[in-house]
């Protein structure tokens, strides 16, 4: 099947694990808007949305 190799399970996601230190209590926040399970992928969201309109602006 393409994207696989020749193991078993999940193609790679192609991205870098990174450690963010967040204040104290918002992961907790975050959690409550979005649900324990969804943190990092609304971080990613996020800061991805930040980068872009950084960049979009940048451009100008």
């Amino acid at each position: 099947m393409p994207g696989y190799d020749s193991g078993m399970g999940r193609p790679p996601l192609k991205v870098k694990s990174t450690v963010v230190r967040l204040p104290e209590g918002l992961g907790e926040r975050i959690d409550k808007l979005v649900g324990p399970q969804r943190r990092a992928a609304f971080i990613r969201e996020v800061v991805e949305r930040e980068v872009d309109r950084l960049e979009k602006k940048e451009a100008q």
